[in-house]
């Protein structure tokens, strides 16, 4: 058991920095919650092989609209879900 729980710890800790890496630097221009929809600004996504540029996200989770407003720096996971871009992951950087 003892060697299981050192395995997962260091399976852990191995992903934990891998999993923030995943996440890309924005900025909020536009908050439109009626649509579930954030327009960043944003660094380039390597998990999309998509360039810098500023374009218009789907949210995964619509409560994450009320933490943010035009301006703030954020940091976000986003897939292609259907032919549509959707964040999966946002936190407000401070």
């Amino acid at each position: 058991m003892r060697l299981f729980q050192l395995c997962t710890a260091a399976a852990l800790a191995l992903a934990l920095p891998a999993l923030a890496s995943d996440l890309t630097d924005a900025e909020v221009r536009k908050v439109d919650k009626d649509g579930a929809r954030l327009t960043l600004k944003h660094a380039e996504i390597r998990s999309l092989d998509m360039p810098p540029m500023t374009m218009v996200f789907r949210v995964r989770d619509k409560a994450w609209l009320d933490a943010v407003k035009a301006g703030d720096k954020v940091r976000f996971k986003a897939a292609n879900e259907g032919g549509q871009y959707v964040v999966t992951a946002l936190e407000v950087v401070r």
